[in-house]
């Protein structure tokens, strides 16, 4: 099912079509995103972000905000559509640049993406995301430069552990596996009452064959946000009949893709 339906309204009455009234202004919307951001819940972020621009369709931050939460849903088509859109408003914003390379990537259209990421640093994009979407960029490219990027995301982004998970995430995706537990780690040593680091943790634990401890870190996912549906799901796996061939099975599948 497409998800913009959450994302369109009126750009002239800044309403989105259906949309509640139960956040009360433009700053209550970004707060609960970012908070559903934090909890690894992309699809209320997303709506979040949506209802933000009901209250001012003028806001970058909004907008760059929507897509990348359709980058981590992996509706990376839509990602792509729904920066262009918001380019056609903010065709200089570096954050929306870095978005829509960051989709490019994923879609595998490569030169086009760091073209993308070449402008959102010529605009002067000197933040988190837009190092963080570089990073992207280059995995994708199979360039070496990748972990500098995410380096100084860091650097730029104040030691938060946030840039350690979405390194982590990134380094998922491109199956990057134990690079991708190096980030998850360094995120624990910042925060370690964040759920969705014990999550990601997990996940690259799994994905390289370390069950026990894959399986104590989806636990610790767990007791610290016992909502997080896919934490749930990672951790049936581990208690369901045979689910030590399964993981044999899927970790080989894994190594041979």
């Amino acid at each position: 099912m497409s998800r913009f339906r959450h994302l369109e309204f009126d750009a002239e009455s800044g309403q989105e079509h259906g949309a509640s009234d139960r956040v009360p202004d433009e700053a209550g919307c970004l707060r609960a995103a970012q908070e559903a951001w934090e909890e690894g819940a992309f699809e209320p972020a997303l709506r979040a972000y949506a209802k933000a621009l009901e209250f001012n369709p003028r806001n970058p931050s909004a907008w760059a905000g929507q897509v990348r939460m359709l980058i981590e849903l992996g509706e990376f088509h839509e990602a792509k559509v729904w920066a262009g859109e918001a380019l056609e408003r903010f065709p200089r914003e570096p954050e929306l640049l870095a978005a829509k390379a960051a989709a490019l990537a994923r879609l595998g259209e490569k030169d086009e993406a760091l073209a993308f990421s070449d402008a959102s640093l010529e605009e002067g994009g000197a933040t988190p995301y837009v190092w963080l979407a570089r990073g992207d960029v280059l995995l994708a490219r199979r360039e070496r430069r990748a972990e500098y990027c995410f380096e100084r995301a860091f650097s730029l982004g104040g030691g938060s552990w946030a840039i350690h998970w979405l390194a982590s995430r990134i380094y998922y995706f491109y199956r990057q596996f134990a690079l991708a537990l190096k980030r998850a780690r360094q995120a624990l040593a910042l925060d370690d009452t964040r759920g969705v680091a014990w999550l990601q943790t997990g996940l690259c634990q799994r994905a390289l064959g370390l069950a026990d401890p894959a399986r104590a870190s989806l636990e610790q996912a767990l007791q610290l946000n016992p909502r997080n549906e896919e934490a749930q799901r990672a951790l049936r796996d581990f208690t369901a009949p045979g689910w030590g061939q399964r993981l044999l099975g899927w970790w080989r599948q894994l190594s041979a893709s």
